[in-house]
C-alpha cells in the first residue's frame, strides 16, 4: 500500500493545515504513511489521537507513522514514547519544505520552539477548499493566556498574514468560482497588531470587499468579544455581502468566572456588544463557544451562563465540559466532580437545542440566500442550516423561501 492518509482532529483550522501536510507530503515523495494532525484542547482529544495511532499500526503494520499538530507540539516526549510512532513534528516543522522527505534529518522528534516563530506561513494562504466555499488562514496563535487554554503552546505567539495577500488569494478564489471565503485564525480579531501600523480586522475586512467586488459572501469564523472594532462594526452596518453571522468566544456568562478564566470581557460586555450589532444589522446571529463545570464554578454562576443563553439571544452553540490541560493555572484550581461537569454541560447543550429551536422558528416564511453544501442542503447567510427540494449544484448561492423546520434545521423551497 503506497497511499497517505491524513487523519484530523480538532478545529477548523487543522483540518485547512492537513491540506497543506497531504500537498507538502505529496512534493516530498512520502509514501505509505499515515500523518495524525493532533489537536490540545481537551484531554478526550489528546485520548482520541493516541487510539487512533495505536489502531493504525495494528491495521497498516509497514507503514510510517507521523503524529504532529498542537498536542504532538505541546507534549512530543509522550508522542515519542508510543512505540507505534515513527516522527514527531512539531507545529511549525509540519508543512516546512522536505518535513516528509525520505533525506529528511534524522531524529524521531522534530519539534521547535513554537513561541520564536513570527511569521505566518506563506503556503498557508492558499487556501482550502470544500465543494461549498473555500478558506484563507489570515492569522495564527495568540498572545492571550487564558488559564484553561494550552493553545498558544501549541501554536504560539499571534502573527498576521500580510493584507496585501489576504486580498490576492481571495480574488484567486473568486476568480475560481467560490461564491463564500471564510476568514479563518486562531484569534482572528488580533489580526493586524503585528503588521505595520497596526491594521484592524474591520479595515482587512473591508479591504477585501471593496477589492474584490465580484466575490457574494465574505465569512468570519469565531471571534473574541472583547476585540470587536469600530470598523468591523460599519462593516456590519454596511455590508450586505458581510455575513450576519458572529461565532463569540464567551466560554462563561458569570463575571467571576470569566475572571477566573483570564477572559478580557464581562457578562455586561457580551451583552452590550450583542445589542450594539443587532441595532446595525437586525438579521444577525449569534454563536458560541461556553465551557461547562469550570473549576469553581457554583451553582449559581452556572445559572448565569446558562441564563445568557437566551439573554443574549444566542442560537448555536459549541458546549465543551471543561478539560483541565495539564500545566494550565485551571488544572490547579479546585476541581468540580466530573458527574457534576457532564450534568452542567447536558443541560447547556439543551439550552441551546431550545435556542436553536427558537431561531428556526424564526425563520419559517423568510426568503433566505443559502449557499448550497450539497444535494438537498445549504447554509444561509446567517448559518441556519437549510434542506431543500430541488436541484441547485453546490457552491451556488440560491434564493429560498423557508417553509417550515425541525430541531436542527429550517425547510425551504427553492424560488429562483
Amino acid at each position: 500500500m503506497s497511499t497517505v492518509d491524513i487523519v484530523t482532529f480538532g478545529c477548523r483550522l487543522n483540518a485547512y493545515e492537513s491540506e497543506q501536510i497531504r500537498a507538502r507530503a505529496a512534493e516530498d515523495g512520502l509514501t505509505d504513511a499515515v500523518v495524525f494532525n493532533t489537536c490540545a484542547v481537551t484531554g478526550e482529544a489528546v485520548r482520541q489521537a493516541r487510539q487512533a495511532i495505536r489502531k493504525a499500526r495494528r491495521e497498516r503494520p509497514g507503514a510510517k507513522l507521523i503524529v504532529t499538530g498542537c498536542a504532538a507540539q505541546i507534549d512530543p516526549a509522550a508522542f515519542a514514547a508510543m512505540g507505534e510512532v515513527d516522527l514527531v513534528l512539531g507545529n511549525a516543522e509540519k508543512a516546512a519544505p522536505g518535513a516528509y522527505a525520505p533525506q529528511a534529518e534524522p531524529g524521531r522528534v522534530r519539534v521547535g520552539d513554537i513561541m520564536s516563530v513570527r511569521e505566518t506561513a506563506g503556503h498557508l494562504i492558499d487556501g482550502l477548499k470544500d465543494r461549498a466555499r473555500a478558506y484563507v488562514e489570515v492569522q495564527n496563535g495568540c498572545d492571550h493566556r487564558c488559564t484553561f487554554c494550552v493553545i498558544p503552546y501549541g501554536r504560539g505567539n499571534s502573527r498576521s498574514a500580510p493584507a496585501g495577500e489576504i486580498v490576492g488569494q481571495v480574488r484567486r478564489l473568486a476568480a475560481d468560482g467560490y461564491r463564500e471565503v471564510v476568514l479563518t485564525g486562531v484569534d482572528l480579531t488580533s489580526w493586524g497588531a503585528d503588521l505595520p501600523g497596526a491594521p484592524s480586522l474591520g479595515q482587512l475586512v473591508g479591504r477585501i470587499l471593496r477589492l474584490v467586488p465580484e466575490l457574494q459572501r465574505l465569512r468570519l469564523s469565531s471571534i473574541d468579544a472583547a476585540e470587536i472594532d469600530p470598523d468591523l462594526m460599519r462593516c456590519l452596518a454596511e455590508e450586505e455581502r458581510l455575513a450576519p453571522y458572529l461565532h463569540l468566544s464567551l466560554q462563561a456568562g458569570d463575571d467571576m468566572i470569566l475572571k477566573r478564566m483570564k477572559r478580557r470581557h464581562l457578562r455586561a460586555d457580551a451583552l452590550r456588544l450583542v445589542r450594539e450589532v443587532r441595532a446595525v444589522r437586525p438579521d444577525v446571529a449569534f454563536g458560541a463557544d461556553l465551557i461547562a463545570g469550570f473549576p469553581t464554578e457554583t451553582e449559581a454562576m452556572f445559572e448565569n451562563t446558562l441564563a445568557l443563553v437566551e439573554e443574549a439571544g444566542l442560537s448555536f452553540l459549541h458546549v465543551f465540559p471543561f478539560s483541565p490541560r495539564p500545566g494550565t493555572p485551571a488544572a490547579r484550581m479546585p476541581q468540580l466532580p466530573r458527574p457534576v461537569v457532564k450534568a452542567r454541560a447536558a443541560r447547556l447543550r439543551a439550552a441551546g437545542e431550545a435556542a436553536l429551536s427558537r431561531h428556526l422558528e424564526r425563520q419559517v416564511g423568510r426568503e433566505v440566500a443559502a449557499l448550497v453544501e450539497r444535494a438537498g442542503l445549504a447554509r444561509a447567510a446567517d448559518f441556519t442550516e437549510v434542506a431543500f427540494d430541488g436541484e441547485a449544484p453546490a457552491g451556488e448561492i440560491a434564493a429560498m423561501r423557508v417553509i417550515g423546520r425541525d430541531g436542527a434545521r429550517a425547510y425551504a423551497e427553492i424560488i429562483r
